[in-house]
Order: C-alpha cells, then sequence, then structure tokens
C-alpha cells in the first residue's frame, strides 16, 4: 500500500499544513485523523492565503477525497464556518466526509474548558479553550456525544438530557456558573446536524475500500509531537494522540497500512502556552525569529516562544514516529542571522543525559548542550534546488540529519507550493 503519514517533531506549528497541501497532488485521499478546531494550519496557493482548522489540507485540491476520522472532535459549528468559507472562496467541499464515529463538541465542553483553565490559575495549561480537553473526557468515560448520535434526534436529545443535567449541576455547585437550557443547545445543534448530513460517512469503511484498490493515502496530523497526551511534555499538551501511532486509532486503519512517516521539523523551535522550553530565547535574537517569521497563532493570535532548533527534541520524535524522512520548514526565516545554534544535548545537574525527562521539575532545569553554525546571510526564498542552497545552510542541515539519523526529504524556503524541495519520492 502507497501511504504517507505526515507528523510534527516539535511543539505544533510546524508547517505541517504546507507539506500536506504539497504532497496533497500526489495524493487520491487525506485523512485527518486527531486534534480538533484547536489546530491552525496555513495554507499559500494561487497566490491567496487559507487558514484551516477542522478540514485536511487537501481540501484545496479538487477531487481529492478529504476524510476527517473518528479521532478527530468536530465542533459542528465552527467545521460549517470552514466549509461556508471554502465555497465563499470557491473551494469545493462537495469530497468532505465526517466520521460517524467522531465526537462532538458542545457548547458545556467550551464553558468547562474556560472554567477549569481559570480555576488553575497560575498552574494553567495554556488551552485554545475550544472545548477540546473536556471532548476528549466525556469520550475517556463513555458518556460523549458522535457525530452519528447528532444524526439520530431521538439519540441525541436522550443524551444531551442526561449530560447535560450533569454539567449544569458542575457549573452552578462547583463554578458559581450560569446553566444552559436544553431546548436552545438541542435546537441549536438539530439544525447543524441537517447541514452536516451531507457530509458523514463510515469513514472507516470507506477508507479501506480505497487502500484496498491501492489508492495512494495521506494522513494528516494536527499539533506535535511533544504536545502528544502521553510522550509530549505533559500536562502541558493536546488530549490526544498526534503521533504515526495515533493514525490506527484515529482513522481506524491497521499498523501495516501506514508506509512512510515523514516529520516536519521548524528550522528553529516554538512553542504556544505554558511549559518547560529548554531552548527558550528572551533575548532580541528570540524577539527576531518572532518578528521575522510572524509566529503568532493561527487559531489563537498568541505570540509564540521562540528558540533555537533543538535536535534533541526532533532525534526524539525521530524514534517515536518512526521518521523515514524529515521536512524542514521555514529555513529563509534565519538568513538575516550571523550566528545559528542548534541544541545537540542536554545537562541535568552537570550531567550529559540521552533522554528526555518526563519530569517536567527535571526537563526545566536541564541546560542545552549548543553547536554554533556560522549564518548564511542572504535571501534564499528564490531556491529551488538543494544543491543550490548556500554551503552554510546546507551545512546547518546535514548536521541536524546527522544527529536525528533521518534523511531530508523536503526543504522549504517560503510559504507557497512552489518554495519546497523534494529530495525523495514519498509515495512509493
Amino acid at each position: 500500500m502507497s501511504s504517507v503519514v505526515v507528523v510534527g517533531t516539535q511543539w505544533g506549528d510546524e508547517g505541517k499544513g504546507k507539506v500536506v497541501d504539497y504532497l496533497a497532488e500526489q495524493a487520491d485521499l487525506v485523512v485527518r485523523y486527531s486534534g480538533g478546531s484547536n489546530a491552525g494550519h496555513t495554507v499559500v496557493a494561487n497566490n491567496k492565503t487559507y487558514k484551516l482548522h477542522l478540514l485536511p489540507s487537501g481540501i484545496l485540491y479538487p477531487n481529492k477525497l478529504c476524510i476527517v476520522g473518528n479521532g478527530v472532535v468536530i465542533d459542528p459549528e465552527k467545521v460549517l464556518e470552514e466549509i461556508a468559507n471554502m465555497k465563499a472562496q470557491h473551494v469545493d467541499t462537495s469530497n468532505l466526509r465526517i466520521s460517524t464515529r467522531a465526537h462532538v463538541i458542545l457548547p458545556y465542553h467550551k464553558i468547562l474548558d474556560e472554567l477549569q483553565e481559570n480555576d488553575l490559575g497560575d498552574k494553567k495549561i495554556g488551552t485554545t479553550k475550544k472545548g477540546i480537553g473536556p471532548c476528549y473526557a466525556d469520550k475517556a468515560t463513555r458518556t460523549g456525544i458522535r457525530i452519528c448520535d447528532l444524526m439520530d434526534k431521538e439519540v441525541f436529545l436522550e443524551k444531551l438530557t442526561t449530560n447535560l443535567a450533569y454539567k449544569n449541576r458542575l457549573f452552578k455547585n462547583m463554578y458559581n456558573a450560569p446553566e444552559l437550557d436544553l431546548d436552545t443547545v438541542y435546537q441549536q445543534y438539530l439544525v447543524f446536524a441537517e447541514q452536516l448530513r451531507p457530509y458523514v460517512a463510515d469513514t472507516g469503511s470507506l477508507l479501506q475500500e480505497n487502500i484496498s484498490v491501492g489508492k495512494k493515502t495521506l494522513f494528516e496530523g494536527a499539533q506535535a509531537s511533544f504536545l502528544d497526551l502521553d510522550h509530549g511534555t505533559y500536562p502541558y499538551v493536546t488530549s490526544s494522540n498526534p503521533i504515526a501511532g495515533g493514525v490506527c486509532t484515529g482513522a481506524g486503519v491497521a499498523p501495516k497500512q501506514v508506509g512512510t512517516a515523514v516529520g516536519v521539523v521548524k528550522a528553529y523551535s516554538t512553542r504556544v502556552g505554558e511549559g518547560p522550553f529548554v531552548t527558550e530565547l528572551l533575548d532580541e535574537t528570540g524577539h527576531h525569529i518572532r518578528e521575522r517569521g510572524h509566529e503568532y497563532g493561527t487559531t489563537t493570535g498568541r505570540p509564540r516562544r521562540c528558540g533555537w532548533l533543538d535536535a534533541c527534541v526532533v532525534r526524539y520524535a525521530a524514534q517515536l514516529n518512526g521518521l523515514d524522512y524529515l521536512a524542514i520548514t521555514r529555513l529563509d526565516i534565519l538568513d538575516e542571522l550571523a550566528t545559528l545554534k542548534i541544541c545537540v544535548g542536554y545537562k541535568l545537574n552537570g550531567e550529559l543525559i540521552k533522554h528526555i525527562p518526563a519530569s517536567l521539575k527535571e526537563l526545566a532545569a536541564c541546560e542545552p548542550i549548543y553547536e554554533e553554525f556560522a549564518g548564511w546571510q542572504q535571501d534564499i526564498t528564490n531556491v529551488r534546488a538543494y544543491k543550490d542552497l548556500p554551503e552554510n545552510a546546507k551545512r546547518y542541515l546535514e548536521r541536524l540529519s546527522e544527529i536525528t539519523q533521518t534523511p531530508l526529504g523536503i526543504v522549504s524556503v517560503g510559504p507557497s507550493r512552489e518554495q519546497t524541495m523534494i529530495m525523495c519520492e514519498l509515495f512509493k
């Protein structure tokens, strides 16, 4: 089977949307398998910029089957807004399919997300307050409402009545917050249900049908490896499994059906929200990277924390995801810097360590071990072949490949499709 999974290797915002958009041209299906509207992908195509949250990046290509899998949590209002925005920009969404098994975000999830975050005070997680965590929590406690339930108004009313009674008690007694009206929520979501109905399908079966006849499949991750619920910097993580292994549960495919794994690496490091960040730059260099790279969240607009490229993080992600290739993005953002650094190791209490500590206390105490590189200090946005990159840029990239033991597969020097260098065949 010919399939590719694209994952983030850092804390998200690596440019996965652009990589997926580029690879989607070769694919027959593009499948989103985790996360929700907290994800944000920016894609530049045909001199237009598209902001995507729930829709797979492949939606920008006509005649590509775009699947939102069972592992994604669906905010009906947001996905319908996104569909409407795509239509307004003359993008065909008729090939979109949403899993009957995906869970639904309801108003009480978003309210609870904000109440819980505010209640944490100085220990807040830094969530997007989109209701993602509370929706996944209901899924885990087996009280969630799925798309198939939303499609049946009697089943939906029964489940909504039970859930809302509990949530309202929680709002009133624990948070002293206003309660939600059952009929208002029910009627609103019945309208959403009818608008979503043409897009709803058993995507697991649909996916298997296409795979069985050899269709090329592109699996699109949201967030990134260090935001993974199990393997990231917990609790400063997302509520799902964006790593390559999440494809199996989030899309409904077997491990042997997942082929080439591509890890997207921003040429420096950023993260949004709280949590340890070993290579964070709080100086003028960090400010320069943020402003030159326009490092502000696609979903929230929050300024991203910026730092030097952490090869320890990428190496761990390479092992965790079984990466076959690295896709380097935003290399051009470093064009003006005279000196660059890559973190090649950590010191904890004066000793070199070879792992990423699970303990946030230990991770926050780690000191980065840097290797310095001379910058190239020239505009590379018009380079179209790897061999034509400045020698210093190639030296920087090849050292990352060496440390992570993962070959370079893609190098991007700008936001458009044309500013992408493909160095290998990914669909095999």
